[in-house]
């Protein structure tokens, strides 16, 4: 296994350095230079435009953070990154502009959203996106089809389940992924500690990273169960 420790090293900010959408919304080019500026590592999501193109969001429906209607997979990537974020002058980036703004000054921790019969394409185009990349990246899903995807084509890159959950068949779900070449997991603060984690850290000596911690009730708590944080709303 490829040496993860950058992946812990420093705390990771969800989204980029965002201000809980006040003026600095999140995965915008403004959160990611924040995050570049404090040093800290990157989480950010992606998913795919109606024309292949990776494009930096969360949400799979526009409204909350453009005010627009539909869905990302409705949109070409042009029309996605003309769309304004919260009402401010940031855009929707695509991948290639948050490559470049980030330019490995700091680790990525990129989720790949799936949405079923709407992402055939993703992981070959955030890998396209990526080759040449000359900084650390991690590449992470909670949807299974895109971790099995990108266990048969990600080479060299580390790849996360995202996760939560305390049930049995939750958990069984993800023991079901440690044989899909995984080499981290990112999973919910509030769902630790469970079987699932202490078993791949203490048994497996894999990395674990929480989300999203937001206090330092949370962030003590990430501490004494994982190996370092994904957090927002504070500077830790």
């Amino acid at each position: 296994m490829n040496d993860l420790s950058w992946l812990t090293a420093r705390p990771v900010a969800h989204r980029g350095f965002h201000d809980m959408n006040n003026a600095r919304w999140e995965n915008t080019l403004a959160a990611f230079g924040a995050a570049v500026e404090r040093g800290y590592a990157i989480e950010c999501d992606v998913q795919l435009s109606s024309d292949g193109s990776p494009v930096v969001f969360h949400d799979h429906d526009l409204a909350r953070l453009t005010g627009a209607e539909g869905q990302v997979w409705q949109r070409t990537a042009a029309e996605l990154c003309a769309l304004s974020v919260g009402g401010t002058a940031e855009r929707v980036p695509a991948l290639s502009e948050m490559l470049d703004h980030v330019n490995g000054a700091v680790p990525l921790v990129i989720e790949l959203k799936g949405v079923p019969g709407h992402d055939t394409g993703l992981v070959d185009s955030v890998l396209k996106s990526l080759r040449g990349y000359r900084g650390e990246v991690a590449l992470m899903s909670f949807d299974h089809w895109i971790i099995r995807e990108l266990a048969r084509k990600a080479e060299n890159l580390p790849i996360g389940l995202t996760a939560e959950g305390e049930s049995d068949s939750a958990l069984e779900a993800h023991f079901s992924m440690l044989g899909h070449h995984i080499s981290f997991v990112s999973y919910a603060v509030a769902h630790v500690p469970n079987p699932f984690i202490s078993f791949v850290r203490q048994r497996l000596s894999m990395p674990v990273i929480t989300w999203t911690v937001r206090n330092q009730v949370d962030l003590e708590k990430s501490f004494r169960y994982a190996d370092q944080i994904t957090f927002e709303g504070f500077a830790p």
